[in-house]
């Protein structure tokens, strides 16, 4: 695999994802990992892979990390190396918990506002939304495990949910 071709198509999944509201440093390091060989990369494999400072990887990792994207697994020696998740995408985007707590203080705001229709109307459409989302998302991560059983059956996709396999 060419470096350099490789190191570019990680800074564009870097800044495709910067449109969306990551750091770049988030992107890019996400990038590499799903193309990345050995699997496995330790924090200077990545510093010396995408050129980044071992405090913006350090950072990005532990932001990776924490978003379900990544997770540690042992390296030679006293270290650790990250990986990403087989079904990084699908632990991630699952957003029902989010959901969740967002819609309680939509509510707590309705509760707030009472009687007051105009403020009451943007609180309520907010809640709907959420309501509605929180009742497909499960049918639709689901649906896409499946699929992905169905296609890949050696693949560790399918009936992994977001609290499953997280170490």
């Amino acid at each position: 695999m060419d470096e350099e071709a490789s190191r570019r198509y990680a800074e564009e999944v870097g800044v495709a994802l910067t449109q969306m509201g990551t750091t770049p440093s988030f992107g890019t390091l996400l990038g590499w990992l799903l193309i990345c060989e050995p699997r496995a990369q330790t924090i200077t494999q990545l510093c010396d892979a995408v050129g980044l400072s071992k405090a913006s990887v350090s950072t990005g990792m532990r932001a990776l990390e924490q978003s379900g994207l990544v997770r540690r697994v042992p390296a030679s020696g006293r270290g650790h190396a990250y990986e990403i998740h087989d079904d990084a995408f699908a632990r991630a985007i699952d957003p029902t918990a989010k959901m969740r707590t967002f819609l309680e203080v939509l509510q707590r705001g309705l509760d707030l506002v009472g009687d007051d229709e105009a403020r009451a109307q943007r609180l309520r459409h907010s809640r709907d939304f959420y309501a509605f989302m929180i009742e497909r998302v499960p049918a639709l991560m689901e649906e896409f495990r499946t699929s992905e059983a169905s296609t890949h059956p050696s693949s560790t996709v399918a009936g992994t949910g977001p609290q499953e396999e997280m170490s």
